[in-house]
């Protein structure tokens, strides 16, 4: 089966990409407004997965029919509906894939770092990175450590009121 040629990016297009919306298989929405309205895009994740949910909801199409029409499976419809259900359409909005933070350097390891850097708890043969890993248990780079700390000092944490 050959593949349609790729067309020219058009501003659209480059906006939904640069917002992470564009949707990656646009040629498997098979619902019939975005076959014949030009209002309905199927390079807009965001509109297919929201159309996606209002066929159900609101025209009360079955879900096995919707997924069909739309090209997802039913994990992923579901999974909409839920993200939907809890953010509305930012919920809808697609996240950046990856870690969402460090998941080593905690609050707690930086906490225990600036207390060694201040001289607490200091074993003077004792390198940082062997301080942390004989107290915590993990095993991180120095460097990370150093970054770590760096992004506490630029971002002022929340005050605690006793």
């Amino acid at each position: 089966m050959r593949r349609p040629p790729k067309l020219p990016p058009d501003a659209k297009t480059q906006a939904l990409r640069d917002a992470g919306a564009l949707h990656p298989h646009p040629e498997a929405v098979r619902d019939d407004a975005f076959v014949s309205h030009p209002f309905f895009d199927p390079r807009d994740r965001v509109q297919v997965k929201y159309e996606m949910l209002r066929r159900h909801q609101v025209d009360g199409r079955p879900v096995t029919e919707v997924v069909a029409r739309f090209g997802v499976s039913r994990q992923t419809f579901y999974l909409t509906a839920a993200a939907f259900e809890a953010h509305g359409i930012p919920g809808l909005v697609p996240k950046r894939p990856g870690p969402k933070g460090a998941h080593k350097c905690t609050d707690a390891v930086v906490d225990y770092v600036e207390r060694w850097r201040a001289g607490e708890n200091v074993r003077p043969d004792e390198p940082l990175t062997a301080a942390v890993a004989r107290r915590f248990g993990i095993s991180v780079h120095a460097r990370s450590l150093d970054r770590a700390v760096a992004r506490r000092k630029k971002k002022p944490r929340p005050q605690t009121t006793p």
